[in-house]
């Protein structure tokens, strides 16, 4: 065994001079070289292994043989120079152990206050580099920092030692600044927080939106506005205000100054009408039912077109005709409006009615002659029937309402050819314009001919009371046949007047008259119309029947005072 164990050793001594016995080394061997200066003292301590070794060997050495007897004086130990001027060497001591005895050896350098155990780092003669700050281990223990000689521990020591635990270095030195030579590459400091590829994708949409709401709003605003300047719309040039005769606008121009707003107000009703300039001395023709609120005692006032108003006062009325002259005094100024002739109308013909329906003065309306000689009759809200109107009206489809009445209805050279009366309306069946509860127009307007309507004025102006044509007959008014048939008797006397127009005519109670001047007659209220369409004097062809038989007549119509 022992020539075996010194073949062992024998086969290793070329490995000796690197390395310490095997009994000296609590734990796995290690490498013992050093470098650069510290050469002669690597060499005089393989010298002096060599001794002990070459001792060892003689004796049947090796690790296991015996150590030397107690007493037999140790191999000298090789010494080395130590050069002038040099710090000394601090040299392992080599101790011989006697026979039986363990010899106990002094450490070969004192320990490192900085090493690990069980052997420490390097010596004082190699102090380790400055390790500014060290790098974590990895947590399975492995090669977790590099060591001083650019190798890792296999055990993630502090800064390089081969079996060392880790150590915290000392504080960095101010000459360094912080700066790590083993560390990765401190990045350059950066201003924030970097934009990573979400947050930039999340401002790019944030930028789209805002556009588009601006974009938007600035595509509204010129989609309503056209421009972002100050909109100027196109116009026409100032024209000339004339218009051509015969067109409504000249029409209405000609018209409008002579033609007023009537007020009135009673003890107990009060109205609104229209009425025109007949004259420069300020007699105005308006409708009998216009100004009848007013009584004996209440008020009227007249507003021209240019917004002056004055006080007026009754001329005469005629309840049977519907008409009335006022007057006011001390204004000048006056438009009197031309008066055309009423049987020279025709229907078709174009005509303007101008009034101030539901208190709107001035108002235009434009239409034609609908119908002419169309039997009206209007009032009757009294029970003696002494209110009711006869008239044998021009229909006309100009818009005529309530506060039309009395107002002019004109044809095309601005002539009056009739005055504004009576409409037809859903709400009440037939009656004059101007009351209170009066329907709107429905198209049929009617207006008192201006012949008959002239007659009248000039009376009342004269006389301040009309005369009425009359045939001195009474008329069965409840008779449903066709025509007119006269009474069987009288009211305050006989049926026939005696030595009147009838009487001296021919005709007899019972008699039926079914035409004048050859237009048939329907009913008693048609012939009244027929007649008031007439002077007192004229003279009428009558066609009459009676227990059938036909026969003509010839009649001069009387006269009869009116209210």
């Amino acid at each position: 065994m022992a020539s075996a164990a010194s073949g062992d050793e024998s086969a290793d001594e070329s490995r000796v001079s690197a390395r310490r016995p095997e009994a000296e080394r609590p734990g796995s061997g290690q490498s013992a070289s050093v470098a650069g200066a510290a050469a002669a003292e690597v060499g005089a301590r393989a010298a002096a292994e060599g001794v002990v070794a070459a001792a060892e060997s003689a004796d049947g050495g090796g690790p296991g043989s015996a150590r030397p007897e107690p007493g037999v004086p140790a191999a000298p130990v090789p010494t080395v120079e130590q050069p002038a001027g040099e710090p000394p060497i601090d040299r392992p001591t080599v101790g011989l152990a006697a026979a039986g005895q363990e010899v106990p050896r002094k450490p070969l350098h004192d320990p490192d206050p900085y090493g690990t155990p069980p052997y420490g780092g390097p010596g004082p003669w190699a102090p380790a580099p400055p390790v500014q700050r060290p790098m974590a281990a990895p947590g399975d223990g492995g090669y977790g920092q590099p060591g001083p000689y650019g190798e890792q521990g296999p055990h993630g020591s502090g800064y390089g030692g081969a079996y060392g635990p880790p150590v915290t270095p000392p504080p960095p030195q101010a000459q360094w600044q912080g700066y790590d030579p083993w560390g990765e590459p401190r990045p350059e400091p950066v201003e924030g927080k970097p934009w990573g590829r979400g947050r930039l994708t999340a401002a790019i949409l944030v930028v789209a939106l805002v556009a588009g709401g601006i974009g938007g709003g600035i595509g509204s605003y010129l989609e309503r506005n056209g421009n972002v300047t100050d909109v100027s719309l196109p116009q026409a040039s100032a024209e000339q205000t004339s218009r051509a005769p015969g067109t409504t606008a000249s029409i209405a121009s000609a018209v409008l100054p002579g033609v007023v707003t009537i007020h009135v107000r009673g003890a107990s009703e009060q109205g609104t009408g229209t009425g025109f300039v007949l004259d420069k001395r300020g007699h105005i023709l308006t409708n009998n039912h216009v100004v009848e609120p007013a009584g004996d005692d209440g008020e009227i006032s007249v507003t021209f077109s240019g917004g002056r108003t004055t006080k007026a006062t009754i001329v005469g009325r005629d309840s049977g005709y519907d008409l009335a002259v006022i007057k006011v005094d001390k204004v000048t100024g006056l438009k009197p409006l031309a008066l055309g002739n009423s049987d020279s109308a025709r229907v078709g013909d174009p005509v303007v009615a101008v009034g101030a329906p539901y208190d709107l003065a001035g108002t235009v309306t434009s239409g034609i002659i609908s119908a002419k000689e169309r039997p009206i009759t209007a009032g009757g809200e009294k029970q003696d029937g002494s209110d009711i109107s006869y008239v044998d009206a021009l229909q006309t489809d100009a818009p005529i309402n309530p506060g039309n009445s009395g107002g002019p209805l004109v044809d095309a050279k601005a002539r009056v050819i009739g005055i504004n009366s009576a409409i037809r309306s859903v709400s009440d069946g037939s009656g004059l314009g101007g009351g209170s509860g009066q329907g709107g127009s429905i198209g049929l307007g009617f207006a008192i001919p201006i012949n008959q309507a002239r007659r009248v004025a000039e009376e009342l102006i004269n006389t301040g009371k009309a005369t009425h044509p009359v045939i001195g007959v009474t008329l069965d008014m409840a008779y449903s046949g066709e025509g007119a048939r006269v009474h069987t008797k009288g009211v305050k006397g006989p049926a026939v007047t005696p030595d009147g127009p009838g009487d001296k005519a021919g005709l007899k109670p019972g008699d039926v008259i079914t035409e004048v001047d050859g237009a048939p007659v329907r009913s008693g209220q048609e012939l009244i119309v027929k007649i008031r369409s007439h002077r007192p004097g004229d003279a009428l062809g009558l066609t009459v029947e009676h227990d059938g038989h036909t026969r003509t007549a010839r009649l001069t119509l009387g006269s009869a005072s009116g209210d």
